[in-house]
């Protein structure tokens, strides 16, 4: 009998915490640091995954993202180090992903070729807007020009490029919303992550939000019509909705997060990053500590997570759902079953279907467009049942 996650795979995620700036809207684990030890970062990188390759000894790797903070900002001789070790200490899919996000900048776009000489595979850019205006209320550094010049230089280095877009902007109309999505969807991409604007606490746009004073946020309407007509136009231009936010052309699909949504297993190396680690037929939660100096510290001594919990059936039952049912292809019944050793209610699946927010297809159970629309509703309620 095989390993639950082996049915969604095995990836390594890197984080690199250093951003140039904090961004308002941002809740990662991510920090403003002007003196960085790269030759330190590198060693503590490659002490990790040895550490790791240990307990994972023959697993295949089909993918690997570095991510932030800005990674970007790393020395591409670490990237390129980074990726030299993974292929050394396991086996690796022929069609291993290995992506890295970046700024669209100057400086980032600049190193470009180097990453691809190292062996990343695929660009994932933080360009956000398309409107100048907009990039300076979201603390964006970059310009709409400096972005589309950044853009084309990765799209000429890389096999894969995907970039993120927010809407549901302060002061953000449908009309300007279809047509920045127009734009975006000319720009000979072949996958997007279009998110709608969340105020998360502990953010600058949060602590704003609070007293008052961020204004011209749309209302829930308005985000709902910007949702159905981003599904609309992006399926119209064969790139639909693969996963509630991500859109992708056919095999563009970005394999690392579908490792998550199909509840795979994941190596998270870095500050503040989160693993699952099945082991012994248990699967774990991982978590580092989130500081980036504590976290090196930590490495030297060879204990950089700060836990490492077993996860009861419960648990494994809970993120399933709110991974899968985030996908258009849905989750598959019988796992389910597998993993909880019992079945989902079904008067809740007859419920949800009656008022057609899913439908059931050869044991899977798949979200509509209209259960789209209000998914934490849906799960919330299997998850309650």
């Amino acid at each position: 009998m095989i390993d639950d996650w082996q049915q969604g795979g095995f990836g390594i995620y890197i984080h690199w915490p250093f951003c140039e700036a904090k961004c308002p809207y941002c809740d990662f684990n991510s920090h403003v640091s002007r003196n960085i030890d790269q030759a330190a970062w590198k060693t503590a990188y490659l002490s990790e995954l040895k550490r790791y390759a240990e307990e994972t000894q023959g697993r295949t790797v089909t993918s690997v993202f570095f991510g932030g903070g800005t990674p970007s900002l790393m020395n591409p001789d670490t990237v390129a180090a980074v990726i030299e070790e993974i292929k050394r200490l396991w086996p690796t899919a022929n069609d291993l992903e290995i992506t890295l996000e970046a700024n669209p900048g100057s400086v980032e776009a600049g190193r470009f070729v180097a990453y691809r000489d190292g062996g990343v595979s695929r660009i994932s850019m933080g360009i956000q807007a398309l409107n100048d205006n907009d990039l300076k209320r979201l603390g964006r550094i970059h310009t709409v020009s400096e972005a589309l010049a950044a853009f084309d230089v990765a799209r000429n280095t890389f096999e894969r490029v995907s970039f993120d877009l927010m809407y549901a902007r302060q002061n953000q109309s449908l009309s300007d919303w279809e047509a920045e999505l127009k734009q975006a969807l000319t720009l000979s991409i072949d996958h997007l992550s279009l998110y709608q604007l969340t105020i998360e606490d502990g953010t600058a746009f949060g602590d704003r939000y609070a007293i008052g004073k961020l204004r011209g946020l749309p209302d829930e309407d308005l985000g709902a019509d910007m949702f159905d007509m981003t599904q609309d136009i992006c399926g119209s231009a064969g790139m639909p909705a693969y996963e509630v936010s991500n859109h992708a052309s056919d095999s563009a699909q970005s394999r690392h997060n579908l490792i998550y949504w199909r509840y795979g297993d994941y190596l998270g190396i870095g500050p503040g990053a989160h693993g699952r680690l099945t082991q012994n037929g248990t699967r774990h939660a991982t978590v580092c500590y989130s500081n980036p100096k504590r976290w090196l510290d930590a490495v030297s001594a060879n204990s950089a997570e700060q836990s490492r919990e077993k996860m009861n059936r419960a648990d494994e039952a809970t993120e399933f759902l709110l991974m899968g049912m985030r996908l258009r292809e849905g989750i598959d019944l019988n796992r389910y079953t597998s993993l909880t050793q019992k079945p989902l209610d079904q008067r809740v699946i007859a419920h949800l279907t009656d008022i057609k927010m899913v439908v059931t297809s050869k044991h899977r159970l798949i979200v509509t467009d209209q259960g789209f629309r209000v998914l934490n509703s849906v799960i919330s309620e299997m998850l309650n049942a």
